[in-house]
């Protein structure tokens, strides 16, 4: 239509619009009429339905104040030729009207008309339910009377084309207006009196428009430069916490950038998790003259607000908190915004796959409460998302280290049990095998030296039971299979009974002076009596392998708490360095190496002295003040309960008894023993 009306009417010269633009021209045609008293003509074809949609409220108005009133669409759901408030022409979707979008209005007193046609490239299947205001349209709008008129004349051409039924109808409105009429020029006939309309409201529509574009661009502007500032505060606060892998050093920097960036008086970003009681603050941003919470203990289980976020995973915020409910009712939160003037609180839980990881806490402590935006919660919502993957990212790596120190510790164990297990076990045994070759190939070997072999066999034979015999009982505690018989004890017996044991099996070697001092005043433990030996015996085998003749052990215990009893085995030895005060405990270590030390033993004294103070919920510890300064080995034991001592302290005595008769006679058949090898030894040097 726009090319034939072009044809026609070659003095007009098309214009470019946008669609917003053609909105605006479209609503001051129609707003023209709804001021009018008169009946005009309208025709408005929509290009397809659901642009047609959109304006149909405004078109049942106009139908009100006239009858000729023509709406033309391409139907895509409801739309259909029909006469009802007005007459709506369906036409085919491939008509070429379908590219176009026009608006006439003819009246007794002015005309206009709007004739475009959408350019190429930007084309009218844009499936959105709304107009796209950045699509262009060529073509020509203009108050002449015979431009619009013959406008007017091509589009009825088409609706009769579609609803000849409308011919009269239409025939009336040609004449009523004239157009129809033409001279003997060709030219349509102007109406009498007819003048042209005022500019006015089409201007004042334009400026209109113009102002609420403006403003929804200052407003889209406005959102993006709030998006820019979001996701620029977000990486930042992001690039700060992903510089350490300590938690703790992600929980100090996330506080202080949030802090700043939020402007707010407090922010607390702490570990814990939904079970937790209590916990201590660590971390924390304050602005000036904001007394600090640090070292504070922050109660949780009775923290109305903690549990509210644990239970619903979301976020609190509390605008004013002397007018919220549960800080009134709950004297927990009361003491907590009293003590440190909290008037608007906000709590976003620290989350990582639903589970709880911190709580970070804004305050605001000012004199009036502190109104956050929608945009300012969200913010912070995912900045604790960021502290979240922060945190799970340095509990990998500390779990990667932990498995990496695992690793090598087990590769160290490696090594020391092939270098350890081939000494301690291949010297017994080629001692073993050269006494019994001289047994087997010496028939006339006299019976003092046969003896003498076979007891350097049965020595060296007892020295690999005892390597095998600490591998079984190690393996036995690291795998949780031992049977604890925990009983009331006395501190003071055991002692004895582990002191009468290490003399009798170092009997042939000079010792070092050994002082007891354990007072006899001690309360009772709760142990299982075998085992407390059997670590105060390995803690003095260890003593006495590295101190010399002429130093000194010293025994003590003291009570440590009202639970635990600390006893302390002390030397004066060779000492420990202190960044391997914790390695001596490690299994098959050995202070000199595994192929260079000068004392023998397997390394694993001390790993199954550990094992065995940690099955009855002890500690054990070394301290040493570095090479040649002497050590001390400290292990804990819990304290039997008052009313229990009194009750085992009968059992308690029975077993001592039993124990000092087999001691008794363990040693008495251990010195027979030894001097019977004396004698022997005094013949064969005679011999």
């Amino acid at each position: 239509m726009l090319a034939e009306l072009l044809q026609d009417q070659p003095q007009l010269r098309p214009q470019m619009y946008f669609k917003s633009s053609l909105t605006a021209l479209s609503h001051a045609m129609e707003d023209q009429v709804l001021a009018g008293l008169d009946e005009p003509l309208i025709i408005a074809s929509f290009q397809r339905e659901r642009f047609y949609r959109q304006e149909a409220h405004r078109y049942r108005r106009i139908a009100q104040q006239t009858k000729q009133v023509y709406v033309l669409a391409a139907p895509e759901t409801s739309f259909t030729s029909a006469s009802g408030h007005y007459e709506t022409v369906a036409f085919l979707p491939e008509d070429e009207l379908s590219h176009e979008w026009h608006l006439i209005v003819i009246g007794q007193q002015y005309a206009s008309c709007l004739v475009c046609r959408e350019r190429e490239g930007f084309p009218t299947e844009i499936q959105v339910p709304f107009i796209d205001p950045s699509r262009r349209f060529e073509g020509i709008w203009t108050f002449d009377r015979q431009v619009s008129c013959r406008a007017a004349e091509l589009l009825l051409k088409r609706i009769l084309a579609y609803r000849p039924e409308l011919e009269t109808k239409i025939a009336q409105a040609r004449q009523l207006l004239g157009i129809n009429s033409e001279n003997t020029d060709g030219e349509t006939c102007p109406m009498p009196n007819f003048q042209c309309p005022n500019p006015d409201p089409f201007a004042q529509r334009l400026v209109t428009y113009l102002q609420a574009g403006q403003y929804k661009l200052l407003k889209a502007y406005r959102s993006i430069a709030a998006a820019e500032r979001k996701e620029r505060l977000v990486n930042s606060i992001t690039a700060s916490i992903r510089k350490s892998l300590n938690p703790h050093e992600v929980l100090k920097q996330a506080a202080q950038e949030l802090g700043q960036a939020m402007q707010v008086c407090r922010c607390l970003i702490y570990r814990c998790k939904q079970t937790d009681e209590t916990r201590t603050v660590q971390h924390e941003f304050l602005s000036p003259g904001i007394s600090s919470v640090a070292g504070e203990t922050w109660p949780l289980k009775d923290n109305p607000l903690f549990q509210e976020v644990v239970q619903h995973q979301e976020r609190i915020y509390i605008a004013d908190t002397q007018q919220d409910a549960r800080i009134v009712n709950s004297p927990t939160l009361k003491k907590l915004v009293g003590q440190f003037g909290i008037v608007s609180w906000l709590l976003v839980p620290v989350l990582n796959r639903g589970r709880l990881l911190g709580m970070l806490e804004l305050h605001h402590c000012g004199l009036k409460p502190h109104r956050w935006e929608d945009d300012a919660l969200e913010l912070v919502e995912a900045i604790a998302s960021q502290i979240g993957v922060a945190l799970i990212q340095a509990e990998a790596y500390a779990n990667l280290e932990d498995l990496n120190q695992q690793l090598e510790a087990l590769e160290r164990t490696r090594s020391n049990l092939i270098a350890i297990t081939g000494h301690e076990l291949r010297t017994p045994l080629s001692t073993i095998q050269v006494c019994l070759e001289s047994l087997a190939s010496e028939p006339d070997m006299s019976l003092d030296l046969r003896q003498v072999m076979l007891n350097s066999a049965l020595a060296d034979a007892e020295r690999m039971r005892k390597l095998v015999q600490d591998f079984l009982t190690l393996s036995k505690l690291e795998s949780g299979r031992v049977e604890w018989h925990p009983e009331a004890l006395q501190v003071e017996e055991c002692v004895e009974l582990a002191l009468s044991s290490t003399r009798v099996r170092r009997s042939k070697q000079e010792l070092p002076q050994i002082e007891n001092e354990v007072p006899p005043e001690l309360p009772l433990v709760r142990a299982d009596g075998e085992w407390l030996v059997e670590v105060l015996t390995k803690l003095l085998d260890n003593a006495c392998k590295f101190t010399s003749p002429q130093g000194k052990i010293t025994l003590r215990a003291r009570q440590n708490g009202n639970q635990m009893l600390e006893i302390t085995v002390a030397d004066t030895g060779r000492g420990i360095e202190p960044n391997r005060l914790e390695t001596v405990f490690e299994r098959f270590y050995q202070e000199e190496g595994a192929l260079r030390r000068t004392t023998g033993g397997t390394g694993l004294g001390l790993a199954i002295c550990r094992q065995i103070v940690q099955g009855w919920g002890g500690k054990i510890w070394a301290e040493s003040d570095g090479k040649d300064s002497g050590s001390q080995f400290n292990f804990t034991i819990p304290i039997v309960e008052s009313s229990r001592g009194a009750e085992e302290t009968r059992e308690t005595r029975e077993t001592r008894k039993t124990r000092e008769a087999r001691e008794t006679r363990e040693t008495r058949e251990t010195r027979e023993t030894r001097e019977t090898r004396e004698t022997r030894k005094t013949r064969e040097t005679r011999k």
